[in-house]
Formats: structure tokens, sequence, C-alpha cells
């Protein structure tokens, strides 16, 4: 069954499957990125695991405890003998923020080239440990990393929540978004931006020069991915996530999501600007 979304369905990502999704999107993307690649190139998924420590209460409210206070103790502080220094202020008991650590597991599709198998593009999917902190920070290391490299890079945001990827000028409108930033072109980076009531784009995918970009169809990723992973069944039915209001953003008008859930903003812009590195 398809999402009854015309694109992205913003309800994975409140369904607790996100990594799952995450997982069989990379792989239908790789197939699909091999699918369309000349034979010098070859497409592999890269994995890496990085170890954080995060407070231990975030699964349950994302933010540790600030303060909890004790009052009415019944303690009175006194001065029992004239002249001597007594205690006249009640403290207040407050809890230390506790952590834990816990294990990322991140994945990129890498396109490398014969004969030195030297890496062309590093195409990213945004996961939320990456739009938040402590992996946020992390992630934009990583991200320097690359770009100052002469590698491509192809950032693919599909999720509304969290922070958006720092840009030396604002993100044009929209709920998703597509980033492609070529090595020669730096820092200037092109933006596909797009609504959730629009179908996720056709993207270019640089390669070396002179061979020119593969187009890859997101929409029929998506569709692929979606059905293969049986979300239908899975997928939470809550109201959607929506996005932070903007400024002459206009609304959605009350398009209907699962369940009866109504998305109410974006706007459907599909926008290619460059916008430069921040």
């Amino acid at each position: 069954m398809p999402s009854p979304f015309p694109g992205m369905d913003p309800h994975l990502e409140i369904s607790g499957g996100w990594r799952d999704f995450h997982a069989t999107f990379i792989a239908t993307c790789r197939d699909a990125i091999n699918d369309l690649l000349p034979d010098r190139y070859v497409a592999r998924i890269d994995e890496r695991f990085r170890v954080v420590e995060v407070p231990r209460d975030r699964g349950r409210t994302r933010y540790p405890d600030v303060a909890i206070v004790r009052t009415g103790t019944g303690a009175v502080y006194e001065a029992a003998v004239a002249g001597v220094a007594v205690l006249d202020l009640e403290p207040v008991m407050v809890r230390l923020t506790r952590t834990v650590q816990e294990e990322i597991r991140e994945t990129r599709i890498e396109i490398r080239r014969e004969p030195d198998w030297e890496l062309v593009t590093s195409i990213e999917l945004l996961s939320p440990a990456n739009k938040e902190e402590p992996g946020f920070s992390a992630y934009l290391a990583k991200r320097a990393d690359v770009i100052a490299q002469p590698v491509h890079l192809v950032e693919l945001d599909l999720l509304i929540g969290g922070r958006r990827l720092p840009m030396d000028a604002p993100l044009p409108p929209g709920d998703y978004y597509a980033l492609v930033s070529r090595a020669e072109q730096r820092p200037a980076s092109d933006v596909f931006a797009w609504s959730v009531r629009r179908a996720l784009p056709v993207i270019p995918i640089p390669l070396s020069r002179p061979d020119p970009d593969l187009l890859l169809n997101l929409a029929a990723i998506f569709a692929t991915t979606f059905r293969r992973g049986r979300y239908e069944r899975s997928i939470n039915l809550r109201p959607a996530p929506e996005p932070a209001p903007r400024p002459g953003r206009p609304g959605l008008g009350g398009v209907a999501g699962p369940g009866g859930g109504v998305l109410r903003r974006g706007t459907a812009h599909g926008r290619r600007d460059p916008v430069k590195w921040a």
C-alpha cells in the first residue's frame, strides 16, 4: 500500500521506526545509483559507529531535569549561641544531570571511481540524532571534514523536526531539503526545497568531470522504500509534526493525514537556490 501523502510521509519520524526507514532508504538509494552509474564507478554503503553521552532522561523528555526543588522540610536554622556563625539560608535540593552512553550507527553512500577507488561523492540522509545535540555538533564536524576535500556532498533532510543545517544565507521555505554541494563550486551550494504536499524531486548527483550528473528520482526511491518496509502497517497515526511557523509562509490549507491528522503549514516551492556555506 503506498503512502497516503504525495511525497514524504511525516508520520515516519514520529512512529519510532525511523532507523529502519533510514536503513531501507539508504539501501534502495544505493541500488538505484548503481543502476545508473557508468562502469568505472561504484556506490557503496559506509557504516560507522560512535558513542556519545546523552542525558539519562532524554528518551522520556528529551531534556535533562533542570531542578527538583524540595521545600517544607521542616528544617529551621536558628542562632543557638550569640556571636557564632550559623546557617541562615535554607538550601534547595537540586538533582545532578545524569548521562548514559549511547551508541549511534551512521550510514552514508559513497560513490567511488576506478582505478584507485577514489571517493567522488558522499550522500548523507540525516537522522534525528544528527539534528539535536550532541549529534548535531558531531555531524557538523564530519560535514566540515568532507567539504574541506575535493569531494561532492549531497545531504538529504527528510525530517521536519530538529535543527536545520547552517548556511551562509537563509534557506528557502520548505519542509524538506536536498543540498547538493559541488566541490568545484564551493562555498555555493544548490538547495532544493519542497513542502510535505509535493512529491519528492529529481536531484542531480555530481560525478567526476567530464562525466554528466546522475538524475536521482527521490520519489521513486521513497515509494520503493515505503513498499518494501510495509510502513503503512506501523506508522503512528497521530497528527503529523508541524514545522515552525515562518513569516510570510502560507499554510497547507488543511491537508488531511492518516487518522484525521491535519497538516497546517508548508509551501510547494520545490525551489533550487544557490546558498553559500556558513
